[in-house]
C-alpha cells in the first residue's frame, strides 16, 4: 500500500484524526512512536528548526523537498508536505507536487498565498486572485498524473476577504480535484461549522495554541465535522520550551535531571536498539559490547 493509499484510508474513516506536526525526522518518529497516524511537516517548525529562522518564504523548494525525503525515510506513518505556493507559477507547482511525491509525502498541500507566503497566523499575509489560485490547484492536480499522491489545497482569504470568499475559493479547489480542503484561520466556532457545513469532502482543521482560530476540543472539532485537526507548533513549542529550562539549569549549575529524558529510553527511541539488532546479522558490522 503506497502512503497516498495509507492516507485515503484514513480518509474514509468517519472520524477526527488527530495530526501532530513535526519540523524533522526525529519529531516525526516521536509521533509515530505515539501511535499517531499521520503527520504534517509544519513549514513554520520546518523552518525554525532547519534555517533558524521565521516562516516567511525563506526556505527553499529544494531545502524543503530534501527535508520532507528524511522525514518520509524515518516513519511509515503518511506525511503531509508542506509545498507552500508552489515555488512559482503553474509549472513550478508541477515540479513542486511531483518533487513532494518522489520524496515519499502522502500529500502535499498547496495555497494561494502570495509570495513570499507568511504563517497563516501571521500579520502581513494576502492572497493572490482567483484565477492565479485555481492555476496551482489544478497544475497541482495535473501533476499527479504520473505520482500518486494526494492535493491539500488551502486558502489563506479568511484574513483579507473574508469567510465567504475562502468558502467560495475552497469549493472551486475540490472541483478542481483537490482531496482535501483546508480553509485557514477561521475565527471562531461558527465559522468552522459553516466551514465544514459548506464544503464538500474531507476538510483540515489547523489548531495553533495562541492563533486566531479557537482551541476546540477533539470531539467539538469531530462533531463539526472536521477530518484532520493539525497542531503545527505542539511539539516545536514544547521543545523550545524545555531547551530553554534545560540550558537555564546548565547556566546556573542546577539539577538537570528532572528535565531529562533517561539516556536509555533516548538511545531506544533514536534507534540504536533496532540498529544492534539488524546489525547482529552480520559479522564484521559494529554491535554494542
Amino acid at each position: 500500500m503506497t502512503q497516498a493509499d495509507k492516507l485515503r484510508a484514513l480518509l474514509a474513516q468517519d472520524k477526527l484524526h488527530v495530526m501532530p506536526c513535526c519540523s524533522d525526522a526525529l519529531s516525526a518518529k516521536l509521533v509515530e512512536q505515539a501511535g499517531f497516524g499521520l503527520t504534517f511537516m509544519s513549514g513554520f517548525a520546518a523552518s525554525a528548526a532547519r534555517i533558524g529562522a521565521p516562516d516567511l518564504g525563506l526556505m527553499s523548494y529544494g531545502e524543503v523537498v530534501d527535508a520532507a525525503r528524511n522525514i518520509c525515510d524515518a516513519v511509515s506513518i503518511p506525511m503531509i508536505g508542506d509545498g507552500d505556493t508552489g515555488y512559482g507559477n503553474a509549472m513550478n507547482t508541477r515540479r513542486t507536487v511531483r518533487g513532494f511525491a518522489r520524496a515519499g509525502c502522502a500529500a502535499v498541500m498547496i495555497e494561494d498565498q502570495l509570495a513570499p507566503k507568511r504563517c497563516g497566523h501571521t500579520p502581513g499575509k494576502a492572497v493572490v486572485g482567483r484565477d492565479e489560485a485555481y492555476d496551482r490547484i489544478k497544475a497541482a492536480v495535473d501533476a499527479r498524473q504520473d505520482d500518486d499522491i494526494l492535493i491539500l489545497a488551502r486558502t489563506d482569504a479568511r484574513h483579507d476577504h473574508g469567510l465567504s470568499e475562502a468558502i467560495e475559493r475552497a469549493a472551486k479547489f475540490h472541483e478542481l480535484g483537490a482531496d482535501i480542503l483546508f480553509v485557514e484561520a477561521p475565527q471562531s466556532e461558527a465559522e468552522m461549522r459553516r466551514v465544514c457545513a459548506d464544503l464538500p469532502g474531507p476538510k483540515m482543521a489547523n489548531i495553533v495554541e495562541g492563533g486566531a482560530t479557537p482551541e476546540l476540543s477533539h470531539a467539538a472539532l469531530a462533531d463539526i465535522g472536521y477530518a484532520i485537526a493539525a497542531y503545527p507548533l505542539t511539539l516545536m513549542s514544547a521543545a523550545m520550551q524545555a531547551m530553554v529550562k534545560a540550558l537555564e539549569a546548565l547556566a546556573n549549575d542546577a539539577p538537570r535531571d528532572p528535565l531529562l529524558m533517561d539516556f536509555v529510553e533516548l538511545r531506544r527511541r533514536i534507534g540504536f536498539d533496532d540498529y544492534y539488532a539488524a546489525s547482529a546479522a552480520y559479522k564484521s558490522s559494529y554491535r554494542e559490547v
